[in-house]
């Protein structure tokens, strides 16, 4: 006959868990010390700042350095008015450092769910964290969106995710199609060309297009002084420099949006693209443009226009989710479609929190900043 049963201790109540180590965590955890609140925090990649370590190896910030560091440290004096991938990322560990912040890396968040009482249940690949307060900020690019293109398994060629492209050496003198026109197709296509592959970008629906810098000023500044003015101005103050700086972008197969880049940020959610290259390599032949991809074939892909090519390798470009909702489980944190609510959860979920989730037109980072110190402020509230 066994023993009597050993209780199993309840796992200790943390003030925060926050769920994610780039730079929203970061951020976050740094502003909850500067106000004497310890936290958590969980990171399912073996290392901090697993994004930026993965991302394709051309990649620097389309936002000036001093619009975009995080509270309380700026990025080295010796860093570049864009910074490199290489340079994000030490940054990223040099913020760690300097705030003390050192991540429970390999853990990966399953489950936030409520406790019995208050708090929630951090369930994870190492067990089960409580806590007061939940921060989630694991980025809306955790999960390659996962849309497949129609016939896509009959393509015979090389096909991946952009989140999978590092660089252009692989495709050197191989007909490539990129699919998706965002920041990241663009530039994987400029990438390709510039590595002398031979690429193709499929622009499925209009784009806004805005230079990076537009006579010295850099267009992120613009975007933050223009931030008070009705959408319709602003709309047309970007629209005005796109022509100025590029000409009729259509007449080199790239659609006009319907609406203009301030309200397709508000509205949709969609960055303009940032141009660093692409719009000259496409006016030069360097890169074909076609319109959006009605099937793949064995050999290529047929176009919305009937046309047909010939393709070696498919990269798509189409974005990533957040897939919140499948780490969740709490009523109140998310909308029906699975977007968080704002900074905070409703209800039951009132003490979960959420930085990094929104898009704007002024800077990614930039706006973690700011929600960091909200988030912080109203966690030491209580």
């Amino acid at each position: 006959m066994s023993g009597p049963m050993k209780a199993v201790a309840a796992p200790a109540v943390l003030p925060v868990v926050i769920v994610g180590a780039g730079p929203a965590g970061l951020a976050t955890a740094a502003c909850l010390g500067r106000r004497g609140v310890d936290a958590l925090v969980l990171e399912a990649a073996p290392a901090l700042g697993n994004a930026w370590r993965h991302h394709y190896d051309r990649l620097h910030l389309h936002t000036v350095k001093g619009r975009s560091h995080l509270p309380g440290l700026r990025f080295a004096p010796g860093v570049p008015r864009y910074p490199s991938r290489a340079d994000v990322l030490a940054y990223l560990e040099r913020y760690a450092a300097r705030f003390g912040i050192a991540p429970r890396t390999g853990e990966a968040v399953h489950r936030v769910a409520a406790a019995d009482g208050a708090g929630y249940l951090v369930e994870t690949s190492r067990g089960v964290h409580r806590a007061r307060a939940v921060v989630m900020a694991a980025g809306f690019n955790r999960v390659p969106n996962p849309a497949r293109l129609p016939d896509q398994g009959a393509f015979g060629g090389k096909l991946l995710h952009a989140s999978g492209y590092r660089n252009g050496l692989p495709f050197v003198g191989q007909r490539v199609l990129v699919v998706g026109a965002g920041n990241t197709g663009a530039e994987v296509a400029l990438d390709l060309a510039e590595h002398g592959a031979q690429p193709t970008l499929s622009v499925r629906s209009g784009v806004n297009v805005v230079p990076r810098d537009f006579l010295g000023l850099p267009i992120q500044v613009a975007s933050i002084w223009m931030r008070g003015l009705p959408p319709a101005l602003a709309d047309g103050v970007g629209r005005g420099v796109s022509r100025l700086a590029f000409g009729d972008l259509t007449r080199h197969g790239l659609p006009r949006a319907q609406q203009g880049p301030i309200s397709n940020v508000a509205r949709w959610g969609r960055i303009p693209v940032i141009d660093v290259g692409t719009v000259a390599a496409i006016a030069r032949g360097a890169i074909a443009v076609k319109p959006g991809v009605a099937r793949l074939t064995a050999t290529g892909a047929v176009f919305a226009d009937d046309s047909a090519c010939d393709f070696d390798a498919v990269i798509l470009a189409t974005g990533f989710q957040h897939a919140l909702a499948d780490l969740i489980a709490v009523p109140g944190a998310l909308d029906p479609a699975g977007q968080p609510r704002g900074g905070r959860g409703t209800g039951a979920a009132a003490r979960i929190f959420f930085v990094g989730y929104r898009i704007v037109a002024t800077g990614h980072l930039r706006q973690i900043g700011i929600e960091a110190r909200k988030v912080a402020a109203a966690i030491a509230a209580g």
